[in-house]
């Protein structure tokens, strides 16, 4: 598949834009350098066409898919390190080799929440990496351990920390040196720690916010039971993105929709969700009301109790401190597009609100694998894991704990659920996880000057090739 002039042009294919449409066009790409070409330009500077003309038979050329949240795959766990450094090298690589053949050619490994002695080492092994012929490892994505004991999911309650110190706390924990500032962290000697996934409302975290965002670490709310107005100080102190939306968070509620409020908050506000100072409320135990049974002193509450997590007393008398004078943006929302950790009309729901936020993820655990049977698996620390189909729990329980969907796979729910457009599904997986990260010149859009990492994909939305650096790394056998 290689050219003797370095050029290559693909011809009768539709190619995602921006915006969400499909345009038909011919892309141009250098196999040399690995980068995307303007043809034009190229044409007239070097005095050159491509040596070799891919027809594609009027299918998709995609920039290639970009996951931000996985806890592993084909057997590995991210979060899982035996004292091997160079089986747990090996297993990344192999991840990388393998997850070609779902469209994903960059991904940001997450380990959850771990005992804290093994963050220096973690993180050492997941900074940037990339071979030819895999997906690149784009740095690493700490989901915990600052994240409420409410919210936790399966993160172990023993290993949760707060942030008494602040970002001094951050620091401590992931080491100084891997949340300092780097300009290229797309080159393998960069720092490791890209996303951080924190509760606002834990002691100290607020505080840790500003700084994160300028250290260009994605600061992310996320296994929280922040209230909105917290939920909006996070954002105007700097938070980009929520955490696996819907999931591991409070229910919507009219009166305080918390963390998925923020989809809807308007720009032109000056102060959105103002804050309400409410009196402290005695409020008994969740165990000890009953459907039907009016909440103490709350007439104008509904007499039917709201679901525990769902934050309806803000007990707080002063409003969290947010930065001065800070335009709010609302912050991109991750969906798990499985029909199991959101039901679909929540999806659209969430795809109405704001569009331009919408980032595709699997948040899948370490069997996915489009080949694996269902059945019971192994997972760690004695536990395991039950797979149904895309359906993934605690063997013993009703915990959802990650999922074993597929990235292209929940390109294609996601066309379904939403009634967009397949152009407007890729760039939920491709534009906009980039531009969160701040990387849209080099992945997820097809700007010349961008890499060569490619999909492509027939109009259902099943990959057919995939690509990296401009060189082909797997194809569907017909």
């Amino acid at each position: 598949m290689s050219s003797a002039n370095g050029l290559v042009c693909f011809t009768n294919c539709l190619l995602p834009q921006e915006d969400g449409t499909l345009l038909q066009k011919d892309l141009w790409i250098d196999q040399v350098r690995g980068v995307i070409l303007d043809a034009q330009r190229t044409f007239y500077s070097r005095k050159e066409r491509p040596d070799k003309v891919i027809d594609l038979g009027g299918n998709i050329l995609s920039p290639g898919l970009i996951d931000i949240q996985i806890n592993g795959a084909y057997g590995f766990d991210f979060s899982v390190f035996d004292g091997d450094e160079q089986a747990y090298k090996d297993g990344l690589a192999s991840v990388a080799e393998k997850i070609v053949e779902t469209g994903v050619t960059s991904l940001v490994p997450t380990i959850i929440t771990q005992e804290r002695s093994l963050y220096p080492t973690l993180l050492r092994l997941l900074r940037p990496y990339c071979s030819p012929t895999s997906a690149n490892l784009l740095g690493w994505h700490a989901e915990g351990p600052f994240i409420d004991m409410a919210k936790r999911g399966a993160h172990a309650p023993s290993f949760l920390l707060s942030a008494k110190d602040g970002f001094r706390s951050f620091e401590e924990l992931y080491g100084a040196v891997n949340l300092a500032d780097s300009e290229d962290w797309l080159m393998a000697d960069a720092v490791g720690v890209r996303i951080i996934t924190a509760a606002p409302e834990i002691e100290g975290v607020m505080q840790a916010v500003s700084e994160l965002d300028k250290r260009g670490v994605v600061y992310s709310i996320g296994h929280s039971i922040a209230t909105s107005e917290i939920a909006t100080a996070a954002v105007r102190n700097g938070a980009r993105l929520i955490t696996h939306l819907f999931n591991a968070m409070p229910q919507l509620h009219h009166r305080d929709p918390s963390i998925i409020g923020l989809l809807g908050a308007s720009p032109h506000l000056a102060s959105p969700f103002s804050p309400i100072t409410y009196s402290p409320i005695q409020v008994p135990a969740p165990s000890s009301l009953k459907l039907g049974t009016p909440v103490p002193g709350s007439e104008a509450f509904d007499d039917v109790v709201t679901p525990p997590q769902t934050p309806l007393f803000a007990h707080r008398k002063t409003p969290p401190k947010a930065a001065e004078n800070k335009d709010f943006t609302r912050p991109f929302y991750e969906l798990i597009v499985d029909g199991i950790h959101s039901h679909p009309n929540s999806v659209r729901l969430a795809y109405s609100a704001y569009p331009e936020g919408c980032i595709l993820i699997t948040d899948a655990m370490k069997i996915l694998d489009p080949h694996l049977q269902d059945g019971v698996h192994e997972w760690r620390d004695g536990k395991r894991f039950v797979k149904e189909g895309d359906k993934l729990y605690l063997e013993g329980t009703n915990t959802l704990a990650g999922s074993v969907v597929t990235l292209d796979k929940c390109v294609r729910n996601f066309t379904r659920f939403t009634g967009c457009d397949m152009g407007q599904a890729i760039k939920c997986a491709t534009v906009n996880p980039a531009k969160c990260l701040g990387i849209e010149d080099r992945k997820g859009t097809l700007r010349p000057g961008a890499d060569a990492d490619l999909v492509v994909l027939d109009k259902q939305g099943y990959v057919q090739s995939t690509w990296v650096k401009g060189r082909q790394v797997w194809t569907r056998n017909v």
